[in-house]
C-alpha cells in the first residue's frame, strides 16, 4: 500500500476465530479496520455511519445464517454505491458472485475464506476492490470458464484471449497476467485490446472497460 492515508474497512463476520484472523491480516497489510459487525443488520448500519472505502464480509451471517451478509452488501452498494464490497465464502457457489455484481461490477469482490491467508493476495483483492475493480476468486473463474455458453460474444475470443479475460477477472493486473502467461506485457496488452474490439466496448478508460470485460464475461 502508499503512504497515502489507509484504506478504511468495515468487517462482518460472526465467527471470532475466523474475525480475528481476518483483523489481523487487515491490520498487518495497513489498512485501518474503522468497525466490526457481527450480524447482517448491524454491519449495514456500521458501513453507513462510518462509509468505509470497502466493506468485507461473509456471506453466510445471523440472523438467518443463510445468505444474511450477501443480502446486507447488496444493501451497502444499493444506498452508498461508492463503498467497495468483498464478500468471503466457505462455499464455491456461482450463483453468489452473479447475484452481487448484478449490472455493476466496479467495487466488487468475491473470494472463497481459505485465501484470506494468503496475505499478499486477501490484501490485493481488499484494496483493489476499495479502488473500483473487481476481484473474482480463482477456482469461481475457471468454473465459469468451462461452463457452455450459447450465442455469446465470448466465443468470438481465442483460448488465450479467454485466459487473459479470465485473469483480468480474478483482478490482475497486465504485468501479473504476463507473469502467469509467461509472455511479455506488450502481449498481453494486444490480447486486451482485441477482447475489447470483440465485446465491443469502447474507447474510454483503461479501467472502465477491464470492468466492463469482466462483467460481460460473467453475464455470459
Amino acid at each position: 500500500m502508499s503512504d497515502a492515508a489507509p484504506l478504511r474497512v468495515v468487517v462482518g463476520e460472526d465467527q471470532a476465530l475466523v474475525r480475528e484472523g481476518i483483523l489481523s491480516v487487515l491490520e498487518e497489510a495497513g489498512f485501518d479496520v474503522v468497525a466490526v459487525a457481527g450480524d447482517a443488520e448491524d454491519l449495514v448500519r456500521k458501513a453507513r455511519a462510518h462509509e468505509p472505502d470497502v466493506v468485507v464480509t461473509d456471506i453466510q451471517m445471523p440472523p438467518d445464517h443463510t445468505d444474511d451478509g450477501l443480502r446486507a452488501a447488496q444493501s451497502i452498494r444499493a444506498s452508498h454505491p461508492h463503498i467497495g464490497v468483498l464478500v468471503i465464502s466457505q462455499f464455491l457457489e456461482d450463483r453468489y458472485p452473479l447475484e452481487l455484481v448484478g449490472d455493476h461490477a466496479e467495487g466488487i469482490g468475491y473470494l472463497l475464506k481459505d485465501r484470506v491467508g494468503d496475505l499478499a493476495l486477501f490484501a490485493a483483492a481488499v484494496e483493489r476492490v476499495a479502488l473500483g475493480g473487481s476481484v473474482l476468486d480463482p477456482a469461481v473463474v475457471a468454473r465459469m470458464v468451462s461452463r457452455p455458453r450459447r450465442d455469446s460474444p465470448i466465443d468470438d475470443l481465442s483460448r488465450r484471449e479467454r485466459q487473459v479475460l479470465g485473469l483480468m477477472a480474478e483482478g490482475r493486473s497486465n504485468h501479473a497476467i504476463a507473469g502467469e502467461l509467461v509472455v511479455t506485457v506488450a502481449t498481453v496488452e494486444r490480447h486486451v485490446t482485441s477482447i475489447f474490439g470483440k465485446l465491443e466496448l469502447a474507447p474510454s478508460s483503461e479501467h472502465h472497460r477491464r470492468v466492463l470485460a469482466v462483467l460481460a464475461f460473467l453475464r455470459d
